[in-house]
């Protein structure tokens, strides 16, 4: 599939050189591969619906699912456009670090706990298939680097989503207490 999918003659045509625009669908495939394998993996459907019922609904299972779909679409793209991982790494960790100060100590370990429950037995030779077979194809990218770097983006986003998810619910709940107070006054 992967082969198919960055194939120049699928891209645009054959006509010129890919840019990193041309690969969209490789993109939208990335993020169906991460959204299903969430949906298949037993032990994030588990996690989910407990962060869903500990978060009293403000983080929701398909959320969640949306946060994998969307570190394995960025991860697809890292490996199209060749920016070096490290950089995603550091960057996506330093919001963790800095929701992980703010968010609610309920919140943390189940964020965390849905970041590890991601390189579990459905997703990760699924997602590692993926980033193998985009790095082969792709010229310039090795397998190693790139292949399995995917896995650490699958495993990255849940976390920020899900305490994005309850700070952001937080946020709106001192908002919606703080107007409701100004019009009692």
């Amino acid at each position: 599939m992967a082969t198919q999918l960055t194939a120049p003659g699928f891209l645009n045509g054959g006509e010129q050189a890919p840019s990193w625009w041309d690969y969209y669908w490789v993109y939208i495939f990335a993020a169906a591969i991460g959204f299903a394998t969430t949906v298949a993996e037993p032990a994030l459907i588990a996690v989910s619906l407990k962060a869903q019922d500990i978060s009293g609904g403000s983080v929701s299972a398909f959320g969640l699912r949306i946060g994998v779909a969307i570190g394995v679409a960025i991860g697809a793209f890292r490996i199209v456009s060749g920016t070096p991982l490290p950089y995603y790494i550091m960057a996506g960790y330093a919001i963790v670090i800095i929701q992980t100060a703010f968010s609610s100590k309920r919140i943390v370990p189940l964020a965390y706990d849905s970041g590890g429950v991601t390189t579990s037995t459905v997703t990760v030779p699924v997602v590692a298939a993926l980033g193998l077979g985009l790095s082969t194809t792709i010229e310039g990218r090795s397998p190693l680097i790139d292949g399995f770097g995917l896995i650490a983006f699958a495993s990255l986003f849940p976390i920020i989503s899900v305490m994005g998810y309850a700070l952001l619910a937080a946020w709106i709940k001192r908002r919606k207490e703080a107007s409701e107070g100004e019009v009692s006054i």
